[in-house]
């Protein structure tokens, strides 16, 4: 809302009223999308299940449909989706609040996430007891919520929640996230008493090289021991590779354009220079330095490649869709990829070229096979705009995703050509890179892998069956695709 210089300006407490009406107007709207997800969930499920989809995959790309249509990641509309049914079907005095403002979204997704262990019931009798619609928590923080949903969930359900806390320990696991400045968090979710052991071994560690004076903080030693004992080197250089794709200019020039590092994002181009001649940090560390070239279109520095006739995408095609796509190439989805994919599938005469590629993360690439679902490249307005994918869900709606730019794009780079650049340790580290599409990998993909090795008779037949039955597994996808289509466009065609 804007004042102009003529319109007198609200007092403070109107502001402060206004601010909480919306608040409000935010829950109610966000109850009204729980209502609408758990209607289109039983709406889909009843097309696929007419459309002759197996009963154990009916529900496929429900949450990734609505993961687009909020923008948010699939990962994320698959949440939001459990947590409306959860509201609608099991928790309305939850969902009650939810609506008349008494809760946020947030708030009721932690009274749903408490409860989770909770059977259908028992999360009914839960959220009848706590009755957050009464008023149960005004002025009550995150903290006190969280507690007494947890004490109601146990008294109710104590076994459920003491196994949960069992379960837990399957979880474990390790992520890494970028940071502010070339930094990371590395993160890892551990069982209490091993991450406390974790811990204090490296606090003792660091202590001790303190009292023997080490001038680092004792934060600075933990860090570094935890690099050390977990790479085995000093330094963390191990035989790994990242890749830092870089312009020529950038390189070679002191020019300041960016870098970029799979993985993490963009890195100031003095870092990366630092990297390039001084990546381990080590007196001991031997580099061997090599680039490769990344040729792109002037202007929006759109990359180009080869066409291969493999089925599978050869090793330099890939190496090209990841690092033109970055991350998961899905409207919202910033994934790390894991596959490297045909747009247009092989099976409908779809190319093995870069413009028919898209590097997706796994989730993307199973949910984009779901009936209903179909993707192809879209030709940009200017020649060598960069690559744009169209996604077109069940429902008819398309989404675009164009990939990011990379470093260099839209200035003047000579005869149009961006340089990557790397280091490669002796042991096998390299930290640059950029694209190398050669015949030769092309060669190798269409000669090895683009037939059946010779098996014995037994074999054979078993491979056979093996692909007759995907086969009809495809044929069945297809046709309930086909019937999904012919709804999505009648149901165009009538609005």
């Amino acid at each position: 809302m804007a004042f102009g210089s003529d319109v007198p300006v609200p007092d403070a407490a109107w502001l402060i009223a206004e601010i909480r009406s919306l608040e409000d107007q935010k829950s109610a709207l966000a109850a009204r999308q729980a209502r609408l997800s758990v209607a289109f969930d039983l709406l889909q499920r009843r097309e696929q299940s007419d459309a002759g989809m197996p009963a154990a995959e009916l529900g496929a790309g429900v949450g990734a449909q609505i993961a687009l249509a909020r923008r948010e990641s699939p990962a994320k509309g698959s949440r939001l989706l459990g947590l409306a049914k959860a509201l609608v079907t099991e928790m309305p005095h939850t969902l009650a609040a939810l609506e008349a403002g008494q809760l946020n979204e947030w708030r009721a997704t932690l009274l749903v996430r408490e409860t989770a262990c909770l059977c259908a019931d028992g999360r009914c009798a839960v959220d009848e007891e706590l009755a957050p619609d009464t008023g149960t928590f005004d002025g009550a923080g995150d903290r006190a919520l969280v507690a007494a949903a947890r004490t109601a969930a146990y008294r109710r359900d104590p076994r459920s929640v003491t196994g949960r806390a069992s379960h837990a320990a399957a979880e474990r696991h390790v992520s890494l996230r970028p940071a502010p400045d070339t930094m990371c968090y590395l993160t890892a979710l551990l069982p209490v008493t091993e991450g406390v052991a974790v811990h204090a071994a490296l606090s003792r560690n660091a202590d001790s090289l303190r009292a023997g004076g080490d001038p680092r903080t004792r934060g600075q030693l933990m860090a570094d021991a935890l690099v050390e004992r977990t790479t085995g080197t000093p330094g963390g250089i191990s035989g790994i590779e990242i890749q830092l794709v870089m312009t020529d200019r950038t390189l070679f020039q002191a020019d300041s354009e960016p870098a970029r590092l799979p993985g993490y994002g963009i890195v100031p181009a003095g870092w990366a220079r630092e990297v390039l001649a001084n990546p381990g940090n080590g007196e001991n560390t031997a580099l061997n330095v090599w680039l490769r070239r990344l040729f792109t279109a002037p202007g929006p520095g759109e990359l180009t490649a080869v066409e291969s006739k493999a089925r599978l995408f050869p090793p330099g095609l890939r190496r090209f869709l990841t690092i033109r796509d970055q991350t998961c190439r899905t409207p919202y989805c910033d994934a790390p990829i894991r596959h490297a994919d045909h747009i247009i599938p092989w099976h409908q005469n779809g190319t093995t070229r870069h413009s028919n590629g898209a590097g997706l993360c796994e989730a993307c690439n199973h949910t984009k096979e779901t009936p209903g679902w179909s993707s192809r490249p879209r030709p940009g307005p200017l020649p060598g705009q960069r690559h744009i994918l169209e996604v077109t869900t069940p429902t008819g709606h398309s989404y675009h995703s164009t990939a990011p730019p990379l470093p260099g794009a839209g200035a003047e780079a000579g005869a149009g050509t961006s340089a990557g650049a790397g280091a490669e340790a002796g042991a096998g580290t390299s930290a640059g890179a950029g694209m190398e599409a050669s015949a030769g990998a092309s060669a190798e993909a269409s000669a090895g892998k683009g037939a059946d090795p010779p098996q014995p008779d037994p074999a054979v037949a078993s491979h056979r069956d093996r692909r007759d039955r995907r086969r009809e597994r495809r044929e069945r996808r297809e046709r309930a695709r086909t019937l999904l289509r012919a709804r999505a466009k009648s149901r165009q065609g009538a609005q």
